[in-house]
């Protein structure tokens, strides 16, 4: 089968003579490694010297479409507005839309609503109309790419965020750690149960806990929003005395914390997600035990790099998971 590029062109990139590059294309035997290296190496080059010329003086719309917290959505929204110029030479411009609670038919309608669009990055329930409105947008010609949270029924691209169920099972084996002989019960805090992402992460938690025997006591359809989430875990508190670590699946950790000190209950555990302002803030304080992360700005790169591979514009790359990372108050990265 012929490569994409000549043979001489490829010999040219890489210093080495036209036989030599034959004879490692056809996998001939008697090349050394570093020399089959050096025409990889070459090879990656040429296709990010063809990318650059297909992104010369391109222009690309992407929308952001986010129900989640807005603490969660400015630190996304920085973090796709700082990765932008590293897509020169074309230029990208991203319109967000984002609200903090709502129903499967108002995201849906939003969906519909997008005119103009190169292609969408999208935080939304894992529901049919949700679904329906995703296969809309792609038959449309704009590709969709699902962030933190999947609707893997839909036509979309790709997905972006961390592997949910691996972090719920590393919340579970951080709390039984800490808690060790404690019989203590835990609280499990989710913003909303129609977030796949957020279920995932639950059924690991409860599923690497099991053999514990310890109480998991569940609050949810707080939308993640302090004032609400205060009022649902008070609740939960005062009618189980025996709770005294958190894992917080869905955000709201300020009113979390307060509804703790309000009853006098000191908590033994406090596992969070997301490294935003408030837990950045809380971390520092002390009153959560640690974070699991990941790089938002590596997030919003390669779900934007994922659209303009879907739109011919860049190489085909394989998409990897993003890993997780634990942060406690001694290893906050210097640049959050």
């Amino acid at each position: 089968m012929p490569h994409r590029y000549k043979v001489r062109e490829i010999a040219q990139q890489s210093g080495l003579s036209e036989a030599t590059v034959d004879r490692v294309l056809n996998n001939r035997p008697g090349v050394r490694e570093n020399t089959i290296a050096e025409v990889n190496q070459a090879i990656a080059d040429l296709d990010k010297q063809r990318a650059q010329l297909r992104l010369n003086g391109r222009r690309y719309l992407i929308d952001v479409v986010m129900q989640t917290p807005r603490r969660f959505s400015d630190a996304f929204r920085a973090a796709v507005e700082a990765e932008l110029p590293a897509f020169a030479p074309a230029m990208v411009r991203a319109r967000f839309h984002l609200w903090e609670s709502g129903s499967a038919a108002q995201m849906a309608e939003a969906l519909d609503d997008i005119r103009g669009s190169h292609g969408v990055v999208l935080k939304a329930q894992d529901d049919p109309d949700v679904a329906e409105a995703i296969d809309r947008l792609v038959d449309s010609g704009v590709p969709v790419v699902t962030y933190t949270t999947d609707v893997p029924a839909s036509s979309r691209c790709g997905y972006v965020g961390i592997d949910n169920h691996g972090a719920g099972v590393t919340a579970a084996y951080l709390v039984e750690q800490w808690l060790a002989g404690s019989p203590s019960g835990v609280l499990i805090t989710l913003s909303r149960t129609v977030f796949r992402g957020e279920g995932e992460r639950e059924v690991g938690f409860r599923s690497a806990l099991r053999s514990s025997g310890r109480a998991v006591v569940e609050v949810s359809d707080s939308d993640g929003i302090d004032a609400t989430n205060e009022r649902l875990v008070l609740e939960a508190l005062e009618a189980n005395p025996g709770v005294e670590a958190v894992y917080s699946v869905g955000g709201g950790n300020l009113a979390t914390v307060a509804a703790f000190e309000r009853i006098g209950r000191d908590c033994r555990v406090f596992i969070a997600h997301d490294l935003d302002a408030d837990n950045r803030r809380l971390l520092r304080e002390g009153r959560i035990s640690a974070v699991l992360h990941n790089d938002l700005r590596a997030d919003a790169r390669l779900a934007l790099r994922l659209i303009l591979q879907e739109r011919g514009a860049l190489p085909v790359e394989p998409a990897r998971p993003v890993p997780i990372q634990i942060i406690t108050p001694y290893n906050v990265p210097v640049h959050y």
